[in-house]
């Protein structure tokens, strides 16, 4: 089973303990005549607020110690939040019952030879060409335009939407750089910019989705007043000499090494993709012959781990996830229903990586770990000692080496 009951009872003197410490932290804020502030002796705080008072925060104190000891005793490895319900409690102790989850135990039968395919890695011309283009663009120099605006271009607008002339909440913004084209606004919205110029302003009218979240919003018609701060565009450079030298890359002196260095670098990229693709394959066959039940609590924990990354990454765009919700339409419950399944694949492929980890004994070395530490230091620019004080920095390694010979394991062997 991956989720057990405990019964933990804390005794009188560690309890007591407790009381006295929450006692202090309660005392402080409770205005008791004739005592100042947090002077007041424990007998007389009990008599005018009773001693059941104390009892909140004394468990608050005694549970992390308690589980931490129920954990350890008991050999557990929890992968979630324990419920907890208190049995009873009283002057003489508490009784606190403590339902741990634990990682479910797998049985896989095969591994090894499941007879599937490998993805091809292919590289068409196209995408080499594509990707030069994307690698001017990229060193194209951002100016100021002065003509109007045209889709490619990014508008630096201030804007305030109203629905019957009342502006409506989220819906103002300053100086937001907006590409359009970009499809991030409400449809209709981004085309009725084309053809300003920096220092316009023009109402805009768009409508919301039938589905948009808001009910007030959804399916009506409303006017955003908008200001062209700014126009901004890209000045892409030409394949010439100039350009090469200022890629800076060894051996690439003209178009026909470009080209070459270029789809070297697609391959790369797509045989490692292919491979992760491949993975993905496997560990999907393996689960089709496991019947686990995966706790609830750590498929809701992998959908929010998901959503945050998610919102870390739409926040490098200057984006917020409010926003994000308000623009696409969507739900934060939609957002979880998204997130179900992946999270569910996710925690079964990770508790599939574990078992065939202790199948094989996989383990990673301190000297291993050591190893890798530069080698991320190069791929982030930071100085080894620097990057040697992060938090968490070995047991991440660790993890992530831990997982990759597993994944060749299974790429070797399939």
């Amino acid at each position: 089973m991956s989720k057990q009951k405990y019964v933990v009872k804390i005794e009188a003197a560690e309890w007591e303990k407790a009381l006295d410490k929450s006692f202090k932290k309660n005392v402080e804020k409770t205005k008791i005549d004739g005592f100042r502030p947090g002077k007041a002796p424990r007998d007389v705080y009990e008599k005018k607020v009773g001693k059941e008072s104390l009892y909140m925060d004394a468990i608050d104190f005694v549970l992390p110690d308690a589980y931490s000891k129920l954990i350890k005793d008991n050999n557990l490895e929890p992968v979630a939040n324990p419920n907890i319900d208190i049995k009873s409690i009283s002057d003489d102790g508490v009784e606190v019952e403590f339902e741990v989850i634990t990682k479910p135990e797998i049985k896989i039968k095969k591994y090894r030879n499941l007879g599937l395919k490998k993805p091809e890695t292919k590289v068409e011309k196209e995408e080499v060409e594509k990707e030069i283009e994307e690698l001017r663009s990229h060193y194209a120099e951002i100016i100021i335009k002065e003509d109007a605006i045209e889709t490619g271009d990014t508008a630096v607008i201030d804007f305030e939407g109203f629905k019957d002339e009342v502006p409506f909440e989220g819906g103002k913004g300053e100086n937001y750089p907006l590409q359009i084209g970009s499809k991030t606004f409400i449809p209709g919205f981004e085309e009725q910019l084309v053809g300003l110029k920096a220092g316009d302003e023009k109402d805009i009218k768009v409508t919301f989705p039938k589905d948009y979240p808001s009910e007030d919003l959804k399916g009506k018609e409303v006017t955003f007043k908008v200001k062209v701060n700014e126009v901004k565009t890209k000045s892409i450079p030409e394949l010439n000499d100039d350009f090469y030298q200022d890629l800076g890359i060894e051996g690439v002196s003209s178009y026909d090494t470009l080209y070459d260095y270029v789809k070297n670098e697609i391959t790369s990229r797509k045989e490692e993709s292919n491979n992760q693709l491949y993975v993905d394959q496997i560990l999907d066959e393996i689960a089709k012959n496991i019947d686990t039940e995966i706790p609830h609590e750590m498929i809701h924990d992998e959908i929010h781990f998901m959503l945050k990354q998610f919102e870390q990454n739409i926040m490098m765009q200057g984006v917020n996830l409010q926003q994000f919700m308000q623009i696409t339409g969507k739900t934060e419950e939609q957002l979880h229903k998204e997130y179900e399944e992946p999270a569910k694949k996710r925690v079964m492929h990770a508790l599939i990586l574990n078992e065939i980890a202790k199948l094989e004994g996989i383990e990673v070395t301190e000297e291993e770990i050591e190893t890798e530490i530069p080698v991320l230091a190069l791929n982030y620019q930071i100085p080894v000692e620097e990057i040697k004080k992060l938090d968490g920095l070995k047991d991440a390694i660790k993890s992530d080496l831990k997982t990759r010979k597993i994944f060749n394991l299974l790429l070797e062997n399939n």
